[in-house]
């Protein structure tokens, strides 16, 4: 349903009023407070009667067990608030007319949510005393449903930053994670080694998880949890050990980052994983936020793959075919071209039974593009130049900055890539892959929750990394300057061969050149197209920096197994 502001009503604080005197009849120990918008007189709003109880952690389950027996119920959907601070939802009569009613159950001295009771009476108050301050956040809640339907949840995420904004003007913004603290990863790939390099700079600790004990970034982490990224005891002993937790994959189970979210700030948050782990969700998201996609069908047996080729333009289009989930790097990806590679199609697609896969049409692009922005808790953003890419069967291949396009074209990806962050209520860094139609139009194809492959040339190439940026976003500190300060491209090392010991040759050549830096990610073993490193390069401009850059790759090789000694 859209969420619509509406007039102040004055009969609010009476239905707070009559649930608190309903939980005090149980509990006459509990204080409940009127807080949000409704508790602001003149004050529009949804008019849904917010309250708030504070109690000790382990009073919490009793509580909302109280709650539930006076008729509240409890959240089920993707945005639920986790047992340990749980929003619980019911409805009141009164005077002829039915009040929806939002009791929240906040723990105090929670390490991570002690301050949010606090924060939202201190909200509330300011709005109350500043009759000008309440009129702009009514300006602001007004605007946000003039730029066209929302739901409830959108509506909340288009008010972050300016409630996020008056908070620091108050005195009540969250406290920044600062360095000694430990920064927990899930996932301890090649991303969480250059995440590790940038928080070990910057005086921050690292903790891992991963099945690998030897994976890439055990050599700058402090200590690798090895466990499945499905384990919840071993996330948990991972977070125990952590002050933030993040992640370096999106192939990291949702029960674990929401089992976490219930003690920890987990950055980002389970609904911007969800929505980026599954294709079809993601594709009914990006649409409900008024993006561009190729045309697709979700299909889930033979039948109705048939059905969608011809509405898809097929056979004069080629399609592709999509595992919903867990396919990266060109893996669970199908071409179809003609009538006869649907026989089969989707048992070849190695999707997981009974699941949905996307079936799209295959798009004449001019060149792909993506753009990296980085969101802070205060819902501040800040993107990096645009970059030009090249895939190779799935696989990246090149990146190249700044991508040769026009400003309004490189300005609409920066505002699709925000928007994006924002309906997700994202914290860290969101990167969205685009195509550039021949007409100028830009396509989405896909969005990752994460640092990502396509920037890793930040590191040369700008006065922040991605790197850098997403440890400030997640640990809510300043962000820094975006700025490309070269012309700059990156070539991806991948493996070669049949699987053996990784050796690398040809280092010392390619490092003659002193515009090109080699990046390696110790992975002890190298198989056929395995992501092992990646060259960045400088130039006057992408093109020649680009072309260094393939020059280096050129020269360097994995040597083959040795021969044992007679």
């Amino acid at each position: 349903m859209p969420a619509e502001v509406e007039p102040w009503d004055p009969a609010a604080p009476a239905v707070a009023a009559r649930i608190a005197a309903l939980v005090n009849e149980r509990r006459p120990d509990l204080v409940v407070d009127h807080t949000g918008s409704s508790a602001v007189p003149g004050l529009p709003g949804k008019n849904v009667i917010d309250l708030g109880v504070e109690v000790p952690v382990d009073e919490i389950p009793a509580v909302t067990e109280l709650l539930v027996d006076l008729g509240f119920g409890r959240q089920t959907s993707r945005y639920a608030f986790p047992p340990t601070r749980p929003l619980l939802l019911g409805c009141l009569d009164h005077e002829g007319r039915r009040y929806r009613i939002h009791c929240h159950v906040k723990p105090a001295h929670h390490r991570a949510w002690g301050r949010d009771h606090a924060r939202d009476l201190a909200f509330r108050d300011a709005l109350r005393a500043d009759p000008a301050l309440r009129d702009a956040y009514a300006e602001r809640k007004r605007a946000v449903v003039a730029a066209g339907p929302v739901d409830g949840f959108r509506y909340s995420m288009a008010k972050t930053e300016w409630i996020r904004g008056t908070l620091e003007a108050i005195g009540w913004a969250d406290p920044p994670i600062l360095p000694p603290a430990t920064i927990g990863v899930l996932g301890g790939g090649q991303l969480g080694r250059m995440l590790g390099f940038a928080a070990r700079a910057m005086g921050y600790r690292l903790v891992v998880l991963d099945p690998d004990p030897d994976c890439p970034a055990a050599a700058v982490a402090d200590e690798v949890v090895v466990g499945r990224y499905d384990d919840v005891d071993a996330a948990l002993r991972m977070a125990e050990r952590a002050d933030v937790v993040t992640l370096e994959l999106e192939h990291v189970s949702a029960d674990v980052v929401a089992r976490l979210d219930w003690d920890w700030p987990v950055r980002p948050n389970v609904n911007a994983l969800e929505i980026t782990q599954d294709r079809l969700l993601e594709r009914r998201f990006l649409e409900s936020e008024g993006a561009s996609v190729a045309p697709w069908r979700g299909v889930d047996d033979t039948g109705s793959l048939r059905a969608a080729t011809e509405p898809l333009g097929f056979p004069g289009a080629a399609l592709r075919l999509k595992a919903a989930t867990g396919g990266y790097d060109g893996r669970s990806q199908l071409r179809l071209a003609s009538p006869s590679d649907l026989d089969g199609a989707l048992e070849r697609l190695g999707r997981p039974p009974d699941e949905a896969a996307l079936l799209e049409t295959e798009l004449d692009f001019e060149m792909e593009l993506s753009v990296i922005c980085a969101r802070r808790i205060d819902g501040r953003a800040a993107t990096f130049p645009v970059a030009r890419n090249r895939h190779d069967a799935g696989i990246l291949v090149e990146s190249s900055a700044p991508a040769p396009i026009p400003e309004a074209t490189a300005r609409e990806g920066a505002e699709l890539a925000m928007r994006f962050a924002e309906a997700m209520d994202l914290v860290g860094t969101l990167t969205v892959e685009l195509f550039l139609l021949r007409d100028g139009s830009l396509v989405v194809n896909e969005l990752a929750p994460r640092v990502h492959n396509s920037g890793h040339w930040t590191v040369e190439g700008c006065r922040t990394s991605q790197f850098e940026q997403h440890i400030r976003a997640i640990c809510g500190l300043p962000f820094g300057s975006t700025e490309l300060h070269t012309p700059v491209a990156l070539v991806n090392v991948l493996g070669e061969g049949p699987p053996r010991d990784a050796r690398v040759e040809g280092v010392d050549a390619l490092l003659a050149d002193p515009l090109v830096r080699l990046h390696l990610y110790d992975k002890r073993r190298v198989f056929e197209r395995r992501k092992m490193g990646h060259l960045v390069a400088t130039g006057v401009d992408p093109d020649e920096a680009l072309a260094r850059a393939r020059r280096a790759r050129a020269g360097l090789r994995w040597a083959q197994p040795r021969e044992p000694e007679a």
